[in-house]
């Protein structure tokens, strides 16, 4: 296909908004913009995302001939293609990258969109230089991405870091999580998502409507009841991470999503990852792993995605 040397296109499909942006060679913006996602309704899916794209090829012209990256919040099938384990449910059995290469008019590449956090994060981000890498969405889902030597690993069943959908860690069996739209129970991502967090605080509150950022600001101004929330939901995520620790034990943790944005996780996670953590020694448990933010935050996931393509230089 034709290419305009130096410019990608990346789109970043999340469950509440699709954003696009247009990358020049140094990884600068040249163009970005969002709009929301259509959850329910795939075919008003492929209208916005066409949409997005004719304003980036409108505001950029030299971008109609540039290569396309999309992650969406789900895996593709290694044997039909089509889309699973999407919480966006309206993509799952879809063959999503065949339906925007047709409306697009060009071909589209497809990752997880945790996947793309890592890409984008271990090339000039939080975790550049590091050997292994995981990286942690906690957002309106919850996933996973690894990376290797700077490098994106998907695995042989494509399903490499995919984190949110395996069962909560208890070890005396209780049920922390509610119902899952995969249709399992306790999986992480009904414990750790932003809405499962603006969930318990609702229900130690008996009913408060209280939305994420209010309980961060609440938490900053040293209310309670925010704290004790916010206290157990991060002893939950270093329970989660302790497994992932215990199986992939990365040098570094990149968190990216709505709930990254809580400047106390960074300080208090550490410590209760360590106390989950496999130990049997005399002295005390420590995590080494690195915790950190994304450096590009909500941006980290388009980003990624712009970078599936190889890039042409000028």
């Amino acid at each position: 296909m034709p290419e305009h040397r130096g410019l990608r296109i990346g789109f970043d499909v999340g469950g509440t908004k699709i954003a696009i942006c247009v990358l020049d060679a140094t990884d600068n913006y040249v163009f970005k913009t969002e709009a929301a996602t259509p959850r329910n309704d795939y075919p008003a899916f492929l209208e916005t995302a066409s949409m997005l794209l004719a304003q980036a090829r409108t505001a950029v012209p030299k971008a109609r001939d540039a290569t396309i990256g999309a992650g969406i919040p789900g895996e593709i099938d290694v044997d039909s293609n089509t889309v699973k384990n999407a919480n966006s449910t309206c993509l799952i059995g879809n063959d999503v990258e065949a339906d925007l290469a047709r409306v697009f008019g060009q071909p589209v590449r497809l990752a997880n969109d945790a996947q793309c956090l890592i890409a984008s994060e271990v090339h000039v981000g939080a975790a550049k230089d590091a050997a292994v890498a995981f990286g942690v969405i906690l957002g309106t889902g919850v996933g996973g991405g690894v990376a290797l030597n700077g490098e994106p690993w998907r695995g042989k069943n494509r399903l490499a870091g995919e984190w949110g959908h395996n069962p909560f860690p208890s070890r005396d069996g209780e049920i922390i999580g509610s119902p899952c739209y995969c249709g399992r129970n306790n999986c992480i991502e009904t414990v750790l998502s932003g809405p499962a967090l603006v969930a318990a605080y609702r229900d130690a509150t008996a009913g408060e409507n209280t939305q994420l950022p209010e309980i961060e600001a609440m938490v900053a101004d040293g209310d309670p009841v925010a704290r004790a929330v916010l206290s157990e939901y991060i002893d939950h995520l270093g329970n989660a991470l302790a497994s992932v620790i215990g199986v992939l034990d990365p040098d570094v943790i990149v968190i990216g999503g709505g709930v990254s944005s809580i400047a106390s996780i960074y300080r208090e996670l550490p410590e209760r990852i360590a106390a989950h953590m496999f130990h049997s020694g005399v002295s005390q448990p420590r995590c080494t792993t690195r915790i950190v933010k994304s450096k590009w935050g909500p941006d980290s996931g388009v980003r990624g995605a712009a970078r599936l393509w190889p890039l042409v230089r000028i």
